[in-house]
């Protein structure tokens, strides 16, 4: 996955959440338009502390915290699912977020059980689903909570 459509050549690193990092993530924020669309940062962090299979990542790019993502990939399923995913306001239409999911999906895929990913959406966001489609993802319909899904196949 090096280089998807419309992929920018920004370059971001994905780096685990801890003392160094947990305070720059806190302080990310959405654009007011997409504040309903993903839970705090906050919650996130509590949530990963409290669930074994949250693998939570602070995106960097040119050693500042961009941005924030969540993913599980349990070793007795062969998906992973990105469940939380933003970039402060203040980033957007750098293409740290295209960038970001790039890295997201190498890190999965690295992980040999793995051989779909999916990921959920707000249906109004047009962001996302544009962003989404453009790495090949195929919207498989809403779930129980009227959220879209959406699902990567990932080749060999």
């Amino acid at each position: 996955m090096t280089r998807a459509a419309g992929i920018s050549d920004q370059p971001v690193a994905l780096e685990p959440v801890g003392k160094g990092n947990r305070a720059a993530i806190l302080a990310l924020e959405l654009s007011l338009g997409q504040q309903g669309f993903v839970a705090s940062n906050a919650d996130s962090l509590a949530e990963a502390r409290q669930d074994d299979e949250a693998i939570p990542r602070a995106v960097v790019a040119a050693g500042r915290v961009v941005g924030f993502l969540m993913y599980s990939a349990p070793d007795d399923d062969d998906e992973a699912i990105i469940y939380r995913f933003m970039i402060d306001r203040r980033e957007q239409g750098k293409g740290f977020g295209r960038a970001a999911v790039a890295k997201t999906l190498e890190e999965i895929a690295r992980r040999s059980h793995v051989h779909r990913v999916s990921i959920c959406y707000e249906p109004e966001n047009e962001a996302a689903r544009r962003l989404y489609a453009g790495f090949g993802f195929v919207e498989q319909g809403l779930d129980e909570d009227g959220e879209m899904i959406a699902l990567l196949e990932l080749g060999g």
